[in-house]
């Protein structure tokens, strides 16, 4: 569980893994180790939340996309949501969209704010929208609006 102080002071991994199998990428990523898998590499990651800087290496490295990274300091308003994306046409910035939980159901509209797209993410982007602050830990991705 997330500490709420350290939400509200920047952007911060959620990682939403919960499943034992042999996978460490996360805690390769992280390079402050926030994110221990350790021996076996079956164990779920262990988030350790002082270390995290928020910086979001962790996100397009899960083959699960269960990292995230939220930010409840966006605005006075708004807060952002950081995630996995591997869908084409990715979204253009400041492109309004329904933001979605997990199960792919609609939990407010966002506005695309920032598209990383790197060589060493390997086809994974990382999309992160607004939403209002009280969807941030409920958002985890985008269902893009068709033009009429």
């Amino acid at each position: 569980m997330l500490k709420k102080k350290k939400i509200r002071k920047g952007p911060i991994a959620v990682i939403e893994c919960y499943q034992e199998i042999p996978c460490n990428p996360c805690e390769e990523a992280c390079k402050f180790n926030a994110i221990i898998i350790g021996e076996p590499i079956t164990n779920p990651p262990v988030f350790i939340t002082e270390n995290c800087t928020g910086c979001g290496q962790c996100i397009a490295r899960c083959p699960g996309l269960a990292v995230f990274v939220v930010n409840e300091n966006y605005s006075e308003k708004e807060g952002l949501v950081s995630f996995p994306y591997e869908f084409l046409p990715l979204p253009k910035k400041d492109q309004i969209i329904d933001a979605v939980d997990r199960n792919g159901l609609k939990v407010c509209k966002g506005k695309i704010i920032k598209i990383i797209n790197k060589k060493s993410f390997d086809l994974t982007s990382v999309i992160t929208i607004a939403v209002p602050k009280k969807h941030v830990n409920k958002v985890r991705g985008i269902k893009l609006l068709k033009n009429k």
